[in-house]
């Protein structure tokens, strides 16, 4: 096994998943199914039951068929973890409930962590300039020159329509029918979660804010240290700055074992 497959089953462990399905074949990141299913289950600790009964049973999201709970349940959990033992979805919950305003970034945040088709297609939209329009043929191109036939016309034209749905969700793009580049909102809680993301996949220091994870928020170097400072007087992390040094820590976040996991990583 090489180092690199070895430091995915590592990330995996946290909640990251590297599966070559991925949810957006068949539909979006569903920020507001998400949002109305975090709203139902409110208490921080709730186990992955709990998210299920809540689809299945009590038809929180008010879907007319088991078939399609059970389907929304697969994709929500598939996107999300729903899993407060894994670090990915502990830490979305945290800052979901602490940052209303972040929770499209967080939602995003999290969805590319775990989704290889909304990773993959992350540097394509972020690569526009504001304003400049994203067409689905523009995004089917990209996604088809990935995997040259992997997909057929059909599913490439849905699964380019649910990439730039999420990405509107997000805030990355705006528009029904036209797409245009837009400037995604970041907030502390945002911020928080890119940070933390950067952290167990082995970045320290200055490069934490300059990650693959921080650059979906859309903002400048400036401005991510402005909202960790913000952060961390809040309690929500741990930043020290002595001029080029930078430390961040998530004391609140990655238990004992995870920092065990992290270390045996590095």
């Amino acid at each position: 096994m090489n180092v690199e497959d070895k430091h995915k089953i590592k990330l995996e462990r946290l909640g990251f998943s590297y599966e070559r399905g991925g949810v957006h074949t068949a539909r979006t990141m569903m920020l507001a199914e998400l949002r109305a299913l975090m709203s139902f289950v409110d208490a921080a600790d709730a186990a992955k039951p709990d998210y299920l009964e809540a689809i299945q049973t009590a038809n929180c999201l008010g879907k007319r068929s088991g078939k399609t709970r059970t389907l929304t349940f697969r994709h929500l959990a598939d996107l999300y973890a729903l899993d407060p033992n894994l670090l990915v979805f502990r830490a979305l919950r945290f800052f979901w409930q602490r940052d209303v305003d972040g929770q499209p970034l967080l939602a995003a945040l999290c969805a590319y962590s775990r989704d290889p088709l909304l990773r993959a297609t992350a540097p394509f939209v972020l690569g526009f300039q504001e304003g400049a329009t994203v067409t689905r043929e523009a995004m089917e191109e990209f996604i088809d020159a990935q995997e040259p036939g992997r997909f057929s016309k059909a599913t490439l034209k849905s699964t380019a329509q649910n990439i730039n749905s999420s990405w509107t969700q997000s805030g990355h793009l705006a528009g029904r029918v036209r797409k245009v580049r837009a400037r995604a909102v970041a907030t502390t809680g945002a911020v928080s979660l890119a940070l933390l993301l950067g952290y167990v996949s082995g970045l320290r220091g200055e490069s934490l804010l300059k990650s693959d994870f921080t650059r979906m928020l859309d903002c400048s170097f400036e401005k991510t240290i402005e909202l960790a400072e913000d952060a961390s007087r809040r309690g929500w992390i741990s930043l020290k700055r002595v001029g080029q040094v930078v430390e961040v820590l998530f004391p609140n976040l990655i238990t004992s074992q995870e920092m065990e996991w992290l270390r045996e990583q590095n």
